[in-house]
């Protein structure tokens, strides 16, 4: 399902600023030899992810989820100057394509890479987040969810990628464990109280929870 119309999707990355050099690389690189390459951010998600994170100026993110370091290079671009972004990538080979570019960006000392299954990893990163960005498998993400909370501050932010899952979750019967997993997780952010939410209907939905 075409959630954007791509023409509107043209329309906006036109006007909208372009990616930087290594950011194109990345994204060029990802689109022509990624075999799931439709995981990407891309351009417009990206640069409001960047926007998100430069009006919020965190000191700590988390991002769960690497894949090709595309998201984490535009998260970082809002840190702090004493800041950090730790990043979690199940997959080895997509870890170290992202480190490769990681390392050579201009946040290489603020962006930490963690290699592994996310729900081992997350306990063991004693931080306070300022700013989480979920993006891994999806059934999985209540279970992220419930483990970040507690580390969240106050007013702090948690991003949630694909949550239409390419349309998928708007049909009367969902099928497939990822868009079950998606719908489950709407759910049960939209009968919470302690969060505040917003749907962004870009690329294939962003929610924007805001710890009350």
């Amino acid at each position: 399902m075409d959630l954007i119309h791509p023409l509107v999707q043209e329309y906006a990355e036109k006007y909208s600023s372009a990616e930087d050099a290594l950011l194109k690389e990345v994204n060029e690189y990802t689109m022509k030899y990624h075999s799931e390459a439709v995981m990407l951010s891309g351009h417009l998600q990206g640069k409001v992810l960047e926007m998100i994170s430069c009006m919020i100026q965190p000191r700590r993110i988390l991002e769960i989820g690497t894949f090709t370091g595309y998201s984490g290079l535009c998260l970082a671009k809002g840190l702090t100057d004493d800041g950090q972004l730790h990043t979690i990538e199940l997959r080895s080979a997509d870890a170290g394509r992202a480190q490769s570019y990681f390392t050579r960006s201009s946040y290489a000392d603020k962006i930490i890479l963690h290699t592994g299954n996310a729900l081992d990893i997350i306990p063991q990163l004693h931080e306070t987040w300022d700013l989480v960005f979920i993006d891994a498998d999806k059934p999985a993400y209540i279970e992220y969810f419930n483990l970040v909370l507690p580390r969240l501050r106050k007013n702090g932010f948690i991003l949630a990628d694909n949550i239409f899952f390419h349309g998928q979750v708007l049909e009367a019967e969902v099928k497939g464990k990822s868009a079950k997993g998606i719908r489950a997780f709407n759910d049960f952010i939209k009968d919470r109280t302690d969060v505040e939410k917003v749907v962004l209907t870009i690329r294939d939905g962003l929610y924007l929870l805001r710890k009350l």
